[in-house]
């Protein structure tokens, strides 16, 4: 190892250090073991421009063992992101730019939230297929446009979580050469020795799952074998590379490194000064040296800048050959959608009876038809989540074109990877299952609202009246758990216009992920064609009593039809209310209280109605029709009744309140 890659070592080492020690707070461990694998990425290897950290070819890279923050601040700052001294001394602090974890948006530089651990890979492996097919659909001849790696560090706990697995198998399958993963491998885990825990032999493992592996012995001095194998791996095009690097936690602190007392613990005064004798580091704190600033100038800057030149120039030419696909990458770039949605969504008759789930496939390939960024799939439900785009090809090793993913049973995984596609940016995404196993989904979802990605989740049999399959398969509690979450749409539509009206909130939004919550039982079609407008709100009045009303009916989805049909029977008896859909708390939680006032009437008592949970609805009406308990195996409609969801139960409550 040359004197000045040393030096820029013990400074990326340091400078973790030194934030650690200002925040008392942190993971030094990481930081110190890992700083020869990311310096030798980033100045010999990766392709990025912080003057413009959006270019679109840049290599992605993701630091999926994210509690190694300082590592990644470090590497930004002496890369010439927008991450100054001041900010590293800010670590962990409120309302700094270097959070405790890394997040997208908030930092410079930084391309994904990461943290929670396993999902980081499983946000590389999505970006690396949004490369693979965004490859596979523009790039022409020898214009390959679109042709950069994704990288990630990650460490032995996230190769433990079971979404790390998912994902790791799904790359593997769909031989995605451009994805290279640097494994810190340093035997080591928070509570002690690795051994005591995890005794897997990594690279057999992922071996046998299709991977390209390499094995670096000395990860702590050897920059040339780790540089080496880097370059190997983007040799083997027709599958990922798994590299794992021998390094020893903590490298330099001469008491606590190569044990888990340096994981998650600042060093301490006294080994903070040993450690600088020991790397022989005669500096101040967060001192940058002017031979270290000039190698990283020379190094990832220089050759970022003109990567970027030379890619331009390649756009140019692209753009005068191929015109056409040209204005169609650079929408696709600026997250256009251009779709005229009343020109293409389909249109139903009033009365017309359909469930969501389907309304939702025919809503889906018609938006297919119009707008070519529709990149998605199922968890192996496609053909019952009714979310198969017809005539769009499969997205497969042999086939990246294709827009259809098929991610297998993987559900966490597959919503992680949605994840990383969409922070990839050029398409828009969507994943699907069954509604009841959102709660495999749960942690992506919270992560898509953290980074506010506009996944789409298309949720399907969102009820007890899936029946037959029983309690584990009728959710209950999921409709209160997910709208807990920050940041996230719920969306239950009462019928097909309004399952057209959630997918253009969905695809219209920016920085909210959606979730479709979907019937698989048909259901009579009330709303009006052009709904969009009062789904936007949350809640609308879907059907206006005849006279002056004494209660309100309060309902989301297939719920919305039986509040209509027992409106019409209290009518009979001289009783008029009103019939509120709510498909979106959230959405409805927004407006102002004017409006919410016009469609949940004051003075009047209401009665909500829905196959679920009753935690929520304390906030909207005086009583409920809900579930409590888990469901039950029957058929459907008789489990429905049992639980009382029919119209003499719903005529009788409204009675009682009244």
């Amino acid at each position: 190892m040359r004197e000045i890659e040393m030096q820029s070592i013990n400074t990326i080492r340091m400078l973790s250090v030194d934030q650690i020690e200002k925040a008392n707070s942190g993971h030094p461990g990481i930081c110190m073991g890992a700083a020869p694998m990311a310096y030798t990425l980033f100045n010999k290897h990766i392709n990025i421009n912080p003057e413009n950290s959006k270019w679109f070819n840049r290599d992605r890279f993701i630091l999926s063992a994210g509690h190694g923050s300082a590592l990644l601040y470090s590497m930004l700052h002496l890369c010439g992101f927008d991450v100054t001294i001041e900010d590293l001394k800010e670590f962990r602090q409120l309302n700094s730019r270097t959070p405790g974890h890394p997040e997208v948006g908030h930092t410079h530089g930084v391309e994904a939230t990461s943290g929670p651990l396993g999902q980081g890979i499983a946000q590389a492996v999505g970006m690396a297929m949004a490369e693979k097919h965004l490859a596979a659909k523009y790039n022409k001849d020898e214009l390959n446009i679109i042709d950069h790696y994704t990288y990630a560090i990650v460490g032995d706990g996230d190769l433990m979580e079971g979404v790390a697995n998912e994902a790791i198998s799904l790359a593997g399958h769909l031989g995605l050469g451009k994805l290279i993963v640097l494994y810190d491998s340093n035997d080591i885990c928070l509570d002690g020795k690795l051994s005591t825990s995890f005794s897997d032999n990594i690279i057999d493992r992922v071996k046998a799952m299709n991977w390209h592996t390499i094995k670096v012995g000395d990860g702590d001095t050897n920059v040339e074998a780790i540089s080496a194998a880097i370059e190997e791996a983007k040799k083997a095009t027709d599958k990922p590379t798994l590299i794992e690097i021998k390094t020893t936690i903590g490298y330099g602190a001469p008491n606590k490194g190569g044990t888990n007392g340096v994981h998650g613990a600042p060093l301490g005064a006294n080994e903070y000064l040993e450690t600088k004798t020991k790397l022989n580091w005669n500096y101040e704190p967060f001192t940058v040296p002017t031979e270290v600033k000039e190698n990283f100038v020379n190094g990832v800057i220089a050759r970022g800048k003109k990567k970027e030149a030379q890619w331009n120039e390649l756009v140019n030419k692209y753009r005068e050959k191929y015109p056409e696909f040209y204005d169609s990458l650079i929408a696709a770039i600026n997250g256009e959608l251009n779709i005229n949605f009343e020109e293409v969504l389909p249109k139903y008759e009033k009365n017309e009876s359909i469930s969501t789930r389907n309304a939702s496939g025919f809503t889906m390939n018609a938006i297919a038809k119009a707008y070519d960024g529709l990149f998605g799939g199922s968890a192996d439900l496609a053909h019952s989540n009714m979310t198969y785009l017809k005539e769009q090809g499969d997205f497969r090793k042999e086939s990246p074109e294709g827009k259809n993913i098929w991610f297998g049973v993987r559900e966490f995984g597959m919503s992680s990877a949605g994840n990383g596609i969409m922070l990839h940016g050029g398409l828009r995404s969507f994943v699907s299952t069954f509604f009841v196993f959102s709660d495999y989904l749960k942690p992506a979802i919270r992560m898509s609202a953290i980074e506010k990605q506009p996944l789409i989740y298309v949720l399907t049999h969102d009820s007890i009246a899936v029946g037959e399959d029983g309690p584990t398969h009728e959710p209950i509690e999921q409709l209160a758990g997910l709208r807990a979450i920050p940041n996230v749409n719920v969306i239950r539509p009462a019928d097909a216009h309004e399952t057209n009206a959630a997918w253009q909130v969905a695809l219209e939004d920016k920085e909210t992920p959606s979730v479709l919550v979907l019937t698989r039982q048909n259901i009579n079609v009330n709303a009006e064609f052009n709904c969009v407008d009062n789904v936007r709100k949350g809640a609308y009045i879907i059907s206006e009593a005849s006279q002056n009303p004494v209660a309100q009916i309060v309902a989301t989805g297939s719920e919305v039809d039986l509040g209509i049909k027992a409106q019409k029977e209290l009518e009979n008896q001289g009783i008029f209310v009103d019939v509120v859909s709510m498909p979106c708390f959230r959405l409805f939680d927004m407006q102002d209280e004017v409006y919410k006032n016009s469609v949940l009437k004051t003075g009047i008592k209401k009665l909500g109605i829905e196959m679920a949970s009753s935690f929520g609805w304390s906030k909207y009406v005086d009583d409920v029709l809900c579930i409590d308990t888990f469901g039950a195996s029957g058929n459907g409609n008789e489990v429905m009744n049992l639980f009382g969801f029919n119209k003499e139960t719903v005529v009788n409550k409204v009675k009682e309140l009244i």
